[in-house]
């Protein structure tokens, strides 16, 4: 049973990367899809009622947002892996202009995201870390180190 957190601003790759990673393993559990917190939250209960792993593919900017995922997580005897994405303002903007529609996010969500966000930590409650950059549309995974 695995519970993951994606961690990262907007338009640096999450989603994608759950597509190519954990589609076929793993819920994916999104407000941009499920739209209110109480669905959010219906989702993930049944996750953890089933053993059935799942992705909380969110931006999760801070300690307090991710700690909501962990603490439920480590009840229900889950492990927590988290994934930070890079997150390069300048790289998340220009690829956010190659979006069309609901999926396009306006600059200043990005801005407001990318300046509350905290790079997340071990001491969080997480079992691994890794992080996540992306090129010419390949991802490429490093083992966390603090000193990034």
């Amino acid at each position: 049973m695995e519970a993951v957190i994606f961690c990262g601003i907007q338009a640096t790759g999450k989603t994608t990367f759950f597509i190519e990673k954990f589609f076929k393993t793993h819920v994916r559990i999104s407000l941009d899809q499920l739209n209110t917190r109480n669905k959010e939250r219906r989702f993930i209960e049944t996750c953890i009622f089933t053993s059935h792993p799942f992705v909380i593919d969110n931006t999760n900017p801070s300690r307090e947002e991710r700690a909501k995922y962990i603490a439920i997580a480590k009840a229900n005897k889950f492990k927590v892996t988290g994934y930070y994405f890079q997150s390069k303002l300048n790289d998340a903007l220009a690829r956010n202009t190659q979006r069309s529609g609901k999926e396009r996010i306006p600059e200043i969500g990005i801005k407001g995201t990318y300046n509350r966000l905290s790079l997340p930590a071990i001491d969080e409650g997480f079992d691994d870390l890794y992080y996540v950059t992306v090129e010419n549309n390949i991802f490429t995974v490093k083992e966390w180190s603090d000193e990034i």
